[in-house]
């Protein structure tokens, strides 16, 4: 006698998220003000603006440019403002902060504008585990999305899930 061997996981109406697969998959180009400082540390204005406008931006075209600096000095604001006129013509997008705060950004966004036609009145599991970092933030942002929603949210993976949520019985 053979026994058939059911993956009930797979046949369930569970409704997976995961989180990492929402992460941007580009890398982006880091513009580091310090190598335009004087001595590396002081912004001069004049030599500031001769030295962007001596600058080859053809390592910047089309991609996501991160404006960061890595020298512990005091940047004025115009400072930033001049370096995004000078990028933003010829980059894809021009983000002020390190990758880390850049991706939690874009996941973010993400987050926010995920289509949640397809988790209506379902159970719904948010995927724990993967290789990349997740914040906090985005389990629960993604949380605030799905719970108007979502009949149930759990979170882990199908096979081992953790309740979150789950929609009160209709008194009707």
């Amino acid at each position: 006698m053979s026994e058939v061997i059911v993956n009930r996981v797979a046949e369930s109406s569970l409704q997976t998220i995961d989180l990492e697969a929402m992460m941007p998959a580009e890398e982006p180009v880091l513009f580091d003000l310090k190598d335009y400082l004087f001595m590396g540390l002081i912004v001069k204005e004049k030599e500031f603006r001769t030295s962007l406008q001596q600058t080859d931006l053809s390592g910047y075209a089309g991609k996501t440019v991160l404006v960061t600096c890595s020298a512990d000095a005091i940047i004025p604001m115009w400072a930033y403002m001049l370096v995004a006129a000078l990028l933003q013509p010829i980059a894809a997008e021009v983000f002020l902060g390190s990758k880390e705060e850049w991706k939690k950004q874009k996941l973010m966004h993400a987050i926010a504008t995920l289509s949640l036609e397809a988790y209506i009145d379902q159970r719904v599991v948010v995927k724990g585990c993967g290789d990349e970092p997740i914040p906090e933030s985005a389990y629960m942002e993604i949380t605030k999305r799905l719970r108007p929603v979502a009949k149930s949210i759990m979170y882990g993976e199908p096979c081992s899930t953790v309740p979150i949520y789950k929609q009160p019985k209709s008194t009707a």
